[in-house]
């Protein structure tokens, strides 16, 4: 039972980490990368679709995205969208070819995608501790129903307390990395 708790909790919060890394991604660096286009959405036949469906999205150089768009009448509609992101870009047709540059990063923005990045680790550190407490709430449960003694149930605290201190350190370390990757110009 309690191996099923802790595995649970670990499972949980390896998907909390996964997640960390996801949202990370979105956060632009000075450098061309396709995942940073995750989250824009195209109008494709009256529904959003993510661009990475409707499209083929490849690194072109160090600071330059290429997009070429499966269906050709589509290229305003991705051009929109890139737009109306929330990335600051300027997407540049030629053609059937939407070049999308990476502007270089100012100091000021910098700061803003640290603050950005900050609050998305902090807040994988809330789900870390979240699903500690849901762990320990199970362990608690176990203690009241009298199907584990105490000293298990001292045992349980400290193996979850320990799996959280390990995930946490790996959000730490996420984060550490991240904030170099924007500080380098």
């Amino acid at each position: 039972m309690l191996k099923d708790i802790n595995k649970d909790a670990e499972s949980r919060m390896g998907k909390s980490i996964e997640a960390l890394g996801t949202n990370f991604n979105k956060i632009r660096t000075g450098r061309a990368h396709p995942s940073i286009l995750d989250g824009v959405m195209v109008s494709y036949y009256g529904s959003d679709t993510p661009l990475s469906q409707v499209a083929n999205v490849s690194v072109l150089d160090a600071r330059t995205l290429s997009i070429s768009a499966w269906d050709k009448t589509l290229v305003p509609d991705i051009e929109k969208a890139i737009m109306k992101s929330d990335l600051g870009l300027n997407p540049a047709t030629t053609g059937e070819l939407i070049r999308v540059p990476m502007p270089p990063l100012t100091e000021e923005t910098r700061k803003d995608f640290i603050k950005h990045a900050r609050a998305e680790a902090e807040a994988a550190r809330v789900a870390i501790r979240n699903i500690r407490r849901d762990a320990l709430g199970s362990v608690k449960g176990l203690l009241k129903e009298k199907e584990i003694s105490e000293d298990d149930d001292r045992r349980a605290h400290d193996d979850i307390q320990k799996i959280t201190d390990r995930y946490i350190e790996q959000v730490d370390k996420a984060l550490a990395a991240k904030e170099k990757d924007l500080m380098e110009i």
